[in-house]
């Protein structure tokens, strides 16, 4: 198995556990995150995710693919500056919704 690349695709993958009085609201500052990646040069892809079946633990899983590495510091530069514009606090809404998150970035592998 070889090692993660450092060139091509990188995947964010943020997983989340939404108590349902949460949901709507969490959703829609999904929405607003999700219109404003695709707008960030780099953006390949995204996708929402909600859990219909299984054991896990994790209800929501967000997505995006980027073109490479070297989008993701300026990409998360600029939705720590949207989020300042919008008065949007992430760990506020987390700690007020009850929510947990995971959230990691991912490079595909050759095995």
């Amino acid at each position: 198995m070889s090692t993660p690349e450092t060139h091509g695709p990188i995947y964010r993958v943020d997983k989340f556990t939404v108590p349902a009085a949460g949901r709507d609201e969490f959703l829609g500052r999904v929405a607003q995150t999700q219109a404003f990646l695709e707008r960030q040069e780099g953006f390949v892809r995204g996708l929402v995710l909600e859990q219909t079946s299984g054991p896990g633990v994790f209800n929501f899983v967000t997505l995006v693919e980027w073109s490479g590495p070297e989008v993701v510091d300026r990409v998360t530069a600029a939705v720590t500056q949207f989020h300042k514009e919008t008065g949007f606090d992430r760990q506020e809404l987390l700690r007020r919704l009850g929510i947990t998150a995971d959230i990691a970035t991912y490079a595909p592998l050759d095995v």
